[in-house]
C-alpha cells in the first residue's frame, strides 16, 4: 500500500485573521479551484467551519467525469489549523492538513496532503502520469489565485 504526500507552503502579506476568514470558509474553495474542475458545493457550507462538519462537492477532474466528493472537517483550531478528510470520493485515502501561522509581514500557509490512489498497482502506475501532475497543477493554480487576491509576499 503506497501512501503519497504533497507538501506546499505559501506566504501571503495578510493578517492571520484575513487568512483564517478566507481559508476556513468552504465557499471560498471554489474561488481557488481551476474552473475546469467543475467544482460545486452541494451541501454543508452554510455554517462557519467546525469539527464534524460534512461538506459535499461535485468535481470533474478528468474527461468531464463528475465525481461526488464528501469530506469531513475532523479538526479545527481557530486561526491555527484545520484538517479535512475524504469520507467518499476519488481517493482511497485523503487527509489534508491546513496550517496557518503568523510570520513577519504576513502569514505562512502550509498544506500537507497524505493520499492513496485506488486500484492497487494500476493506481500506482497512474500516479506519476496523471494524479501527481494534476494535484501539482491544482495547487499551482491555488498559489497564483491567492496571490491575485491578496498580493505577493
Amino acid at each position: 500500500m503506497k501512501i503519497y504526500r504533497l507538501h506546499k507552503k505559501q506566504n501571503l502579506p495578510i493578517s492571520i485573521d484575513q487568512a483564517w476568514e478566507f481559508l476556513s470558509n468552504p465557499k471560498n474553495l471554489k474561488t481557488i479551484t481551476p474552473e475546469y474542475m467543475g467544482f460545486n458545493i452541494l451541501s454543508g457550507a452554510d455554517k462557519p467551519m467546525y469539527a464534524g462538519q460534512i461538506i459535499q462537492y461535485i468535481v470533474t477532474p478528468i474527461l468531464g467525469i463528475k465525481i461526488k466528493w464528501i469530506t469531513e472537517i475532523t479538526h479545527s483550531l481557530d486561526k491555527q489549523y484545520f484538517v479535512d478528510e475524504q469520507r467518499f470520493g476519488p481517493y482511497a485515502l485523503w487527509h489534508h492538513k491546513h496550517f496557518i501561522k503568523e510570520i513577519d509581514g504576513g502569514v505562512e500557509i502550509e498544506d500537507i496532503i497524505d493520499y492513496k490512489i485506488p486500484f492497487g498497482v494500476l493506481g500506482q502506475l497512474a500516479h506519476p502520469i496523471l494524479v501527481k501532475p494534476k494535484l501539482e497543477e491544482i495547487f499551482s493554480y491555488r498559489t497564483q489565485k491567492l496571490e491575485e487576491l491578496f498580493g505577493k509576499y
